[in-house]
């Protein structure tokens, strides 16, 4: 079996797929900031990354997998302050969440799996919300694993649960890994660690990256990401996913 991009296929190929063993994965990131240091598009580098990795592994078991275009433009309140950051209101998020889930019934895909690496909490409730409506429609049986939730949260590296970990170690040594071209490589290493937890400040009322603690865009330790760790840490963001799809379907 094999993993196709969506974007590359012709629809006689989309129309071959055999429709009971099938899933579409749909990366979904933001444009936002990330430090000095990291391209506004890392939360989306991250989810395809993870997408592509599921992906493989569920080829491996026997699923065909159409990896759809990354889902980038979402709400991002809290960099919205930030240059660059683009951030949709939460309705429109949703209702573009389901929506591409009843097209991915139309075609008779049985299985929607979204690979999120976007943490912002209004977010996060336009997924859940949007997650809610299409899984009581007659539709796509879904998967989320949501990463900020027990028990995938617990899988991750030290820094993400320490909650301190935008742009951090955790998202540099993804981008490291998968595209070290867009990472600012001397920035970055001159970088002090910021250890205020974003969740710590969630749950504290605050809404912006700057009232958290973030004036740079950044937490965590960015001077201490590798690729090595990033490499590991994709095969994590896999075998999630793949958890997650099986999950649907047992």
């Amino acid at each position: 079996m094999a993993v196709w991009k969506l974007s590359d296929m012709t629809w006689e190929e989309v129309a071959a797929l055999p429709r009971d063993r099938t899933a579409a994965v749909l990366p979904v990131g933001a444009v936002e900031a990330h430090g000095p240091h990291l391209p506004l598009t890392t939360d989306v580098v991250i989810a395809e990354a993870m997408a592509s990795a599921g992906g493989e592994r569920l080829a491996r078991r026997g699923w065909e997998v159409v990896l759809l275009p990354a889902l980038a433009y979402t709400a991002a309140p809290f960099a919205a302050a930030f240059p660059g950051t683009m951030s949709l209101q939460p309705g429109t998020v949703a209702a573009l969440l389901t929506d591409l889930a009843a097209e991915i019934d139309r075609h008779g895909i049985p299985i929607l799996a979204i690979a999120n690496a976007h943490l912002d909490p209004t977010h996060l409730r336009c997924l859940e919300s949007a997650a809610a409506i299409i899984r009581a429609a007659t539709g796509p049986a879904l998967a989320f694993p949501n990463l900020a939730r027990k028990p995938w949260a617990t899988r991750l590296t030290v820094e993400f649960r320490s909650g301190a970990c935008h742009a951090g170690q955790f998202e540099s040594s993804i981008v490291m890994a998968q595209q070290p071209d867009l990472v600012r490589d001397r920035i970055r290493g001159g970088l002090p660690a910021n250890p205020a937890s974003l969740s710590v400040a969630i749950r504290e009322g605050k809404g912006t990256f700057a009232e958290a603690g973030g004036p740079r865009a950044y937490f965590g330790a960015p001077a201490d990401a590798t690729a090595a760790e990033g490499v590991d840490t994709v095969t994590t963001l896999g075998a999630i996913l793949e958890e997650a799809v099986l999950e649907q379907v047992a």
